[in-house]
């Protein structure tokens, strides 16, 4: 392993089998916390002492078809207690108070069949509620570069979009298609937001490494690990969750070798995840596919302020903005 460790700290990059090792570390060794250790070093010579917080809206609670077997609103095991959609006016005072609570990024976040003119009107409406300095991020289905020069034109900075894994197996969603929504976004001049996600104790090292130089491919800035949230009526809640220091050390593997230039996170939030070079967390509200509350914000998502509070606890400085809405 030590060789692996002195290519790293040496900015040599690494094969997928070499990758695959480090993702086989034995969180109780101490290989574990050299590797933590890199990350976090590796954090401080990107980031700083800079930190983010990211705010999720999900704007509709409804049966999606593309049925991931992990989701609380596939349409083949809903488990949301309520069916709804938030209209433009509820959506414009959510994003207003995230913006009065200094979100750094505001997302908007649908089931994969919500219709797109819909959702491009309901983007144009709110971007002007919300001030240039904040980026406005879509989290929608899959969708072609057309689609992705009108998110851009009604004012999205980025998207979050992914090849989720066991895609096409778990999720009715082929690979072919995400990888195209990919290019898309690439092509598009939109900022990508990756995430290698959900991850679960199923999932071996070879594929977690595949999505991991998904990621390193695309170049992205923004770069995260998720684990899967065992939802009760899921297909997929026999598996359980990885620990967190596994989720951990995953992310601290994904942020040494994609090595993104603006920010690292782990989902859901762990204040232990900071060992490994995060630096930005996740608020959110509204619909949520690892709740069974249809108001995340009532039971799974944290708040602003908390986000805020425990990445300052850990010595990041937050960016503030000058203007406010009022």
């Amino acid at each position: 392993m030590e060789d692996l460790f002195r290519k790293i700290e040496a900015n040599v990059g690494l094969g997928k089998d070499e990758v695959v090792r480090l993702l086989s570390v034995d969180t109780d060794s101490r290989e574990y916390y050299r590797l933590l250790y890199l990350a976090r070093k590796q954090s401080v010579r990107a980031f700083g002492k800079t930190g983010y917080v990211f705010a999720q809206i999900g704007i509709n609670a409804e049966p999606c078809s593309i049925n991931c077997k992990f989701c609380s609103m596939a349409a083949g095991h809903y488990a949301l207690p309520e069916k709804w959609k938030k209209s433009i006016d509820e959506i414009a005072e959510g994003a207003k108070q995230l913006v009065a609570d200094r979100a750094n990024d505001i997302f908007l976040m649908t089931t994969a069949d919500y219709p797109v003119a819909d959702f491009i009107a309901v983007g144009k409406a709110v971007r002007g509620y919300i001030p240039p300095e904040i980026r406005f991020v879509a989290n929608i289905g899959d969708f072609d570069l057309q689609t992705a020069c009108l998110l851009k034109d009604a004012g999205f900075t980025g998207a979050y979009h992914i090849v989720r894994m066991r895609e096409g197996i778990d999720t009715g969603a082929p690979v072919a298609q995400r990888v195209k929504t990919l290019d898309a976004i690439r092509d598009a001049g939109l900022e990508l937001y990756y995430c290698v996600e959900p991850v679960g104790p199923e999932h071996s090292y070879d594929e977690i490494a595949t999505e991991i130089f998904r990621a390193k491919d695309y170049r992205v800035e923004a770069m995260a690990v998720m684990r899967r949230t065992p939802v009760a009526g899921t297909p997929l809640f026999h598996y359980g969750a990885i620990t967190t220091p596994e989720l951990c050390k995953i992310a601290a593997v994904a942020h040494l070798v994609v090595n993104p230039t603006r920010s690292m996170n782990v989902h859901e939030v762990t204040e232990m995840s900071i060992l490994a070079g995060v630096n930005q967390l996740y608020a959110e509200a509204g619909a949520n596919p690892r709740d069974t509350d249809d108001n995340t914000e009532n039971n799974r998502g944290y708040t602003v302020q908390t986000t805020r509070k425990l990445l300052e606890n850990s010595g990041y400085i937050i960016d503030t903005l000058k203007k406010q809405i009022t």
